[in-house]
């Protein structure tokens, strides 16, 4: 008797320990979740530090990258502006940074062409939108001709060598002078200077100095002149093809550190501009 009476006397809530144990360890998972977060933000913290320090040593911010979980200081004197950094790709790049890259792609370029720059058939100057390689009508077409001179070849490998070692964009834009035009090819400029910058991008492309989506083509016709219409010097100057090679954001370098929406290097007016 006394054995059957033990039997039925089992505890049925052992299950609460059961229950009491899957609750600690519940609570210890999330414990150890909570301190690798903390963790985590520690070294985030740290590595912002070491990219701050590293690029500040190189001179490419000059303001230091605001911690995270930290707001910046905004009470008292206004707070200086943090010039944009550009996005190549993966890549950071500053204004200083790019302004540093086209300057040694002019310098390389004017060496590369030296015969053409000291010709006058070339020019190679920083333009508002970045670097512009100017080809006259003279060193590089025939009259009322889209298709590069034979002779001119050479020298646009050399330029399409340049460009394939850069990470930005080309812009190609082709202009002409006044003079009206009307041929069995070409009914007016805007048809003339659109088929020159064409050819030139078709040129680069098979030469696979860019990719396609890194170039772009435009006629203006005879609307952005950089000289004098009146005068055969001063068409022959407005007579060319400009290469823009600039950043996707485009950097204002009339005023650095700035950023500007993209615009004909020449600064005119878009229609509809006060």
């Amino acid at each position: 008797m006394s054995q059957r009476h033990r039997k039925s006397h089992v505890s049925h809530e052992r299950w609460l320990i059961s229950y009491a144990d899957f609750i600690t360890l519940l609570f210890s998972l999330f414990v150890v979740l909570y301190a690798f977060a903390r963790a985590d933000e520690k070294k985030q913290t740290q590595v912002t530090a070491a990219i701050d320090t590293a690029f500040k040593s190189l001179g490419i911010f000059g303001q230091t990258i605001p911690r995270p979980g930290k707001a910046p200081h905004t009470q008292g004197a206004e707070q200086p502006v943090i010039p944009m950094n550009i996005v190549m790709g993966e890549e950071v790049l500053a204004p200083a940074r790019v302004r540093q890259d086209l300057d040694r792609m002019r310098r390389d370029l004017t060496q590369r062409l030296s015969n053409q720059v000291a010709q006058h058939t070339v020019s190679i100057q920083m333009g508002r939108d970045g670097l512009v390689i100017s080809l006259r009508e003279a060193g590089f077409f025939n009259s009322a001709s889209a298709a590069p001179r034979p002779e001119a070849l050479p020298a646009l490998r050399q330029i399409a060598a340049s460009l394939s070692r850069s990470p930005y964009d080309l812009r190609i834009e082709g202009h002409t002078d006044n003079i009206p035009i009307h041929t069995a090819e070409f009914e007016s400029n805007w048809e003339l200077s659109s088929a020159r910058a064409t050819r030139i991008a078709r040129l680069f492309l098979d030469l696979k100095a860019l990719l396609p989506d890194r170039l772009s083509a435009a006629g203006y016709a005879e609307f952005h002149p950089v000289a004098t219409n009146d005068t055969a010097e001063g068409r022959a100057e407005n007579r060319r093809v400009d290469l823009v090679v600039m950043p996707r954001s485009v950097i204002n370098f009339a005023s650095p550190g700035n950023l500007a929406a993209p615009e004909s290097h020449a600064g005119w007016r878009r229609i509809g501009d006060e």
